[in-house]
């Protein structure tokens, strides 16, 4: 879902991480605030575009000390087993629903982010925080497909394409259980936001099909494949697609006719925070238009600002249906949801099981 981060910037951030750790115990409310965040998925000065950090940073005087995961689970195991302190978090929508029940967000005192204002009223009282008490959105997209033009024939409509014979050893696929057996539960027509372990055998079995047509499963290795002409299709997050297309001429995108995964991260502050003040100020930041619209231009994923819509991007950007797709697609999508601990374990056996066979 996330840009893909680089070997050297891992590094960097493992160095950043730690010095982090040393100081996070301490209350320097006055002065800092700790940001903990998906990897490259800030505004960071590269491509003529702002560094959104030291604009905040010379804006109010509040030292950020940034550091990044690559996956939700990573976040909450951080959360959960650490004693590190961070003030701002940036979860996915169903992992906020998981620290929602398990109490680990606190509510956000929306007097201190004026900027709330601008949100577009679809991404308000989310799904998973429907009393509007825990999140500010801070970015969205959908699932789609990344296809070679040189290799497939005709523009898929469906998942389908994913399971197409003619393709055999040039197909990629999700290597997390949770957007795979989603595309095959949506191709079987199962709610992916409440399903059960006998949903999950259906849909294990759909991916069992699939398996000997794949080239490999992959997470980041699918910008290698695919801008170096490697494979013929993949499912992907549609802004990390626009990454690849403008990397290689013959790739092209798909959306499913009947929708897809509609996904969004949103900005909330955890209960382990010492700096709850200035970590609403970062929030509120955020969420000035031209700030949300540099997170935009960089991103390539949907803003949920409606000021930096309107007045900052331009209408190439707005028009392109990969990243902002129309209402009417979007009505069609899924949000996932956090489901019981024991179907998500007993989801991510089975996702093993078929990788292993």
């Amino acid at each position: 879902m996330k840009k893909i981060i680089s070997i050297i910037l891992a590094a960097a951030l493992t160095a950043s991480f730690a010095a982090c750790l040393a100081g996070c115990g301490t209350d320097n409310s006055a002065g800092e605030v700790n940001v903990y965040n998906w990897g490259e998925y800030i505004s960071n000065g590269e491509d003529g575009l702002m560094d959104v950090i030291e604009e905040f940073e010379n804006e109010t005087g509040i030292k950020v000390n940034y550091t990044t995961y690559e996956t939700n689970e990573e976040l909450y195991n951080m959360l959960k087993n650490s004693n590190v302190s961070y003030d701002v978090i940036i979860p996915s929508d169903y992992m906020i629903s998981k620290l929602i029940e398990e109490d680990m967000l606190l509510e956000l005192n929306y007097d201190n982010i004026p900027n709330y204002k601008y949100i577009m009223d679809r991404f308000k009282k989310l799904d998973c925080d429907p009393e509007e008490k825990y999140t500010v959105c801070y970015s969205w997209g959908v699932t789609a497909m990344v296809y070679d033009k040189t290799k497939v024939d005709a523009k898929p409509t469906s998942w389908e394409a994913l399971w197409d014979e003619s393709l055999k050893g040039q197909i990629l696929m999700f290597n997390n259980s949770r957007d795979a057996m989603a595309i095959a539960m949506q191709l079987l027509g199962i709610d992916s936001s409440s399903c059960t372990k006998e949903d999950i055998d259906k849909a294990a079995e759909k991916l069992a099909e699939q398996k000997p047509l794949l080239k490999k499963y992959v997470m980041d290795q699918v910008f290698t494949e695919m801008e170096n002409s490697q494979a013929a299709i993949a499912p992907y997050y549609a802004g990390d697609v626009a990454t690849m297309m403008d990397a290689n001429e013959n790739l092209d995108y798909a959306m499913p006719e009947d929708g897809a995964n509609l996904f969004y991260d949103a900005m909330c502050i955890p209960t382990c925070s010492k700096n709850k003040e200035n970590a609403e100020k970062f929030i509120n930041f955020m969420q000035k238009p031209e700030i949300a619209a540099e997170n935009c231009k960089y991103l390539c994923y949907g803003t949920p600002n409606q000021g930096a819509y309107d007045d900052y991007l331009d209408e190439d950007m707005k028009n392109n249906e990969l990243i902002f797709p129309s209402d009417e697609y979007l009505d069609k999508c899924y949000v996932f949801t956090n489901v019981p601990d024991d179907v998500y374990a007993y989801m991510q056996e089975q996702f093993v099981k078929i990788q292993a066979d």
